[in-house]
């Protein structure tokens, strides 16, 4: 599954891990991406959303339209 949030775009970031001894190795920093269901009262359906958390609580403050409306304006499918 692709860790992307379909809302905020966010993906995995990537950085080094430094243990005691200093010795760097690669390691990547996956967002938070949960798979959550709306009820889409425009269109009378339900849809499922892959969001980050940061994505459930802009969906929570703007509203399921709203959010649907800024998908559809990146060029994402719902």
């Amino acid at each position: 599954m692709s860790r992307r949030c379909d809302l905020t775009g966010r993906e995995p970031s990537s950085g080094r891990a430094v243990s005691h001894s200093h010795h760097r190795t690669s390691r990547r920093w996956d967002p938070n991406v949960q798979r959550k269901r709306y009820w889409f009262a425009e269109e009378g359906r339900w849809l499922r959303l892959r969001l980050s958390v940061k994505g459930i609580r802009t969906v929570d403050r703007i509203g399921v339209a709203a959010a649907v409306a800024r998908i559809r304006a990146s060029g994402g499918r719902v």
